[in-house]
């Protein structure tokens, strides 16, 4: 089972900004396992605590999420720690979830990171009663299908790269085609064609018809 919440700055009836984390650390693994390049993962640093996801819409990064839903995300990590939740002045650490780094022999539910630089942090001083309830009235429970969700994101990104190339190759198509034109303008190439062309004989034919048909109107 997932559960699922809604961060501030939400869109209605989409999948931008969700926030979704396990029910426990087996369940975690699943996540890990079958999480999304548009995910970022939180968890608090150096104590145990649940794994928290946030879905971003397409074209957000790390670096541009909404400091609501930032701190909603903060939040529900800190309550959803057995430690942090009596903490203050918690550290939450948060990365893309591609930048997870699961090897064998650690222990289930445990990650590390592929690159540190990719690990952001923010403090939180103490539990935001308001926040929490808020967050709490949007969870729903779920049962999803988290490989087959993922095999039909990666389907639909395979998609949007190979019309993205299709693109790319009728413009460069275009593009070679029109500078070949304007090279055969400039190089009079245009004036040699086959059509264009006529022969000497064509030529001495041509005006001794002529020449005939002025001996006839004499």
């Amino acid at each position: 089972m997932v559960f699922y919440f809604y961060p501030r700055g939400h869109k209605p009836n989409t999948e931008d900004f969700m926030i979704y984390m396990g029910k426990d650390k087996y369940e975690n693994e699943d996540l890990i396992a079958h999480g999304l390049p548009c995910d970022l993962w939180f968890h608090v640093d150096d104590m145990s605590s649940a794994h928290v996801y946030l879905r971003l819409p397409e074209g957000c990064d790390a670096k541009d999420i909404p400091q609501d839903a930032l701190e909603d995300c903060a939040q529900l990590v800190k309550q959803n720690s057995i430690q942090g939740c009596k903490t203050n002045n918690v550290t939450i650490v948060y990365t893309p979830w591609s930048n997870l780094k699961k090897t064998a022999g650690m222990d289930v539910g445990q990650v590390g990171f592929h690159d540190p630089s990719l690990v952001y942090k923010v403090k939180v001083d103490r539990r935001n009663n308001e926040i929490i309830n808020r967050l709490e009235k949007t969870r729903q429970e779920r049962y999803p299908d988290l490989a087959a969700e993922k095999e039909q994101y990666m389907s639909q990104v395979r998609q949007a790269r190979r019309a993205e190339e299709r693109v790319t190759r009728a413009s460069e198509k275009a593009a070679k085609e029109e500078r070949k034109k304007q090279e055969d303008l400039k190089s009079y190439k245009h004036i040699m064609k086959d059509e264009f062309m006529v022969s000497n004989k064509d030529l001495h034919d041509k005006y001794k018809s002529v020449e005939e048909l002025e001996e006839d109107f004499m």
